[in-house]
């Protein structure tokens, strides 16, 4: 079943609230309400599946959702060989911009597997 599309307005107050309360370097889990917080994080994961199409890298940020993106070739069963995954509060500091790939992957805060795992180039994704 297709989800409903996060509309650009509501997504993008959700990530301005974690971005605010967050600005003082709190890690958003902790600083936001979980509704607030999962519809921050479903919404820029849906930015980074409509902005790097595809199904070679498996993002996921759990508990609150994954998508598949990057062109190249499509996983369809079982694991896949590409996998990012990360918590929420990394996930939208690298979505905004606040946190960097690099640094990201240097202090262990995001698991990349798979010779294809990489987000460099498609962060942030949100200005």
């Amino acid at each position: 079943m297709a989800r409903v599309r996060i509309s650009d307005e509501i997504g993008r107050a959700a990530v301005t609230v974690v971005q605010t309360v967050t600005a003082d370097g709190a890690e958003a889990a902790a600083s936001v309400d979980r509704s607030t917080l999962a519809l921050a994080v479903r919404y820029t994961l849906q930015l980074l599946a409509e902005q790097a199409p595809g199904g070679t890298v498996e993002v996921r940020v759990p508990p609150f959702g994954a998508v598949q993106c990057i062109e190249g070739p499509k996983h369809t069963r079982g694991t896949p060989p590409n996998v990012v995954e990360t918590d929420a509060s990394t996930w939208l500091a690298l979505a905004t911009g606040a946190l960097s790939w690099t640094d990201a992957r240097a202090t262990g805060r995001v698991h990349a597997s798979g010779q294809r795992a990489e987000l460099a180039d498609v962060l942030p994704i949100v200005g």
